[in-house]
């Protein structure tokens, strides 16, 4: 559809956003990620997002600044907290406003431009804000021989990847390595759904576990990573489909100090503090409101789990039995 206007619609469980466009591949990143949810009949979207492209990027829009800086890898970066808008701004290449309350939000990118990676998990962020679902930087892998999932959290490049590589060797399925949604259910628990997106393995990922070999190739990129498919990984481990489970624990990572693998306790408390730490962003003007109703979502997922640090050893694999124990004592 290059060169031609197109429309793509996805269901986001139960949110149904739209993107439109004059190109198709204004949104190659995007459609790539969430190509398997999109939605083939009509249906009216939840949330719209329309992807101008044009050289009239609005640069100066009111608002009070909320940041001022550099974005790893994308370049500098503002933002304006507009009240009922928040604008996103790459100067001089793109623009993003998203208006969560009524439901749309507008890009606008220079031409023979791509948009920006920030930009699109920004809109992403807010059309599941805006259904009451949040995103959260954890994986998410479901038990062995049950649909109940498991959160790992981490920063990124502390072994989250790895992991969850190696819990999937044991048994567990695959959700997602990076990215879980997360929503309360209506009977007060919390359960969530991974975002279908590539997997990277790092090459110390690729020496720690061999059996991944089989899907990777001879090519790294500059970061030492290989981004594999769901589907090339699926040759060797479980990949659990796109939809909701309950969520029963959350395991934060830790690097152990006698390479020993072992799961403890994690104060609640705690818990939250490094979950929030890293999914929570705090902006010159303090949480904006949806970043106010994800650290309450935070807040209702450590009350409703119990929570471990999981200190990861030499062979990560170790810690399949201790979760599974862990979790049947509580069952």
């Amino acid at each position: 559809m290059t060169g031609s206007a197109a429309t793509f619609c996805y269901d986001l469980k139960g949110q149904v956003i739209s993107i439109s466009a004059s190109r198709a591949d204004l949104w190659p990143s995007f459609d790539l990620m969430l190509g398997t949810l999109r939605v083939a009949e009509p249906v009216e979207p939840a949330f719209r997002v329309n992807i101008v492209e044009t050289s009239a990027l609005q640069e100066s829009p009111a608002g009070n600044l909320a940041f001022d800086g550099e974005v790893p890898e994308e370049g500098h970066c503002r933002m304006i907290d507009g009240g009922g808008i928040v604008h996103l701004i790459f100067p001089g290449l793109q623009t993003a406003s998203i208006n969560a309350d009524e439901g749309w939000a507008e890009i606008r990118v220079h031409p023979d431009a791509k948009v920006k990676w920030t930009l699109l998990m920004m809109v992403l962020d807010a059309a599941l804000d805006a259904g009451g679902q949040h995103m959260l930087h954890t994986a998410g892998l479901t038990l062995p021989g049950r649909e109940a999932l498991v959160l790992v959290h981490a920063p990124s490049g502390t072994g989250k990847s790895t992991t969850s590589l190696a819990l999937a060797s044991q048994g567990f399925g695959l959700c997602s390595d990076d990215v879980m949604i997360l929503k309360l259910a209506s009977d007060g628990g919390i359960t969530a759904w991974g975002l279908p997106r590539k997997v990277k393995v790092h090459r110390n990922t690729a020496a720690m576990l061999p059996f991944v070999a089989p899907c990777l190739g001879d090519k790294w990129d500059t970061n030492g990573e290989q981004a594999v498919s769901l589907e090339r990984l699926a040759e060797i481990i479980r990949i659990e489909e796109t939809v909701d489970r309950p969520v029963v624990a959350l395991l934060h990572l830790a690097r152990s100090a006698d390479a020993q693998t072992r799961l403890v306790p994690m104060a609640r408390t705690d818990a939250m503090v490094a979950l929030a730490a890293d999914n929570v962003r705090t902006g010159m003007t303090g949480l904006l409101p949806a970043q106010r109703r994800r650290m309450a979502t935070i807040a209702m997922l450590v009350k409703a789990v119990p929570t471990f640090t999981l200190e990861v050893g030499a062979n990560p694999a170790e810690a399949a039995p201790l979760i599974r124990s862990a979790l049947a004592a509580r069952d």
